[in-house]
């Protein structure tokens, strides 16, 4: 059961266009919370990631009649110029795969150019099975080595305290002065 509650909670964070959790780090936390086989946190995770990730970008290709004439055109060039070029496809498919860049913007930006989803979706879970096996790995052999040691320490008052600390210490960084000069240019 838990599982599948983790599919939809993954399945919903890919749904999102932007500022939703790493999908990593919600597999990695139910790892070390429930204890959930690694194999099928991380197929679960690819599959239900790449479902939410392709109905972003249908979600995106269905409101391009919304944009002005000149920005659909713009499209449509990219989109033309892209699909008579079967190496830039390809070079696609890897991004997806390899990709530093943010996974929803990418199938924003497919979505947006009426790309074959089908394929860079492929690309996207090969990418993902292989990225969250390394985060789930890694969590797996933490959890071994550490799970005692992390377990007396999180949820400690002092750690909450801590964990606060920086939270603020982060948030204020923004505003202190950082310069004696203003640029004054506008």
């Amino acid at each position: 059961m838990q599982i599948l509650a983790l599919a939809a909670l993954v399945f919903v964070i890919n749904l999102a266009p932007a500022f939703g959790p790493p999908t990593w780090s919600v597999l990695v936390y139910a790892r070390l919370r429930w204890h959930l086989d690694p194999v099928a946190l991380v197929v679960v995770g690819a599959g239900a990631a790449s479902l939410g990730r392709i109905l972003l970008a249908s979600g995106t290709r269905a409101v391009r009649g919304h944009f002005s004439e000149r920005y659909r055109a713009n499209l449509a060039n990219l989109t033309t110029r892209l699909r008579g070029r079967p190496a830039s496809l390809w070079s696609l498919a890897v991004l997806f795969v390899i990709s530093p860049l943010p996974s929803a913007q990418l199938f924003i930006a497919a979505g947006l150019l009426d790309l074959r989803l089908s394929v860079l979706t492929a690309s996207f879970f090969v990418g993902r099975l292989v990225t969250y096996s390394i985060y789930v790995t890694t969590a797996v052999v933490v959890d071994r080595q550490l799970g005692s040691i992390l377990a007396n320490v999180w949820g400690q008052p002092w750690w909450i305290a801590a964990q606060l600390v920086l939270v603020a210490a982060v948030s204020l960084l923004p505003l202190l002065p950082w310069s004696g000069r203003h640029s004054r240019e506008g």
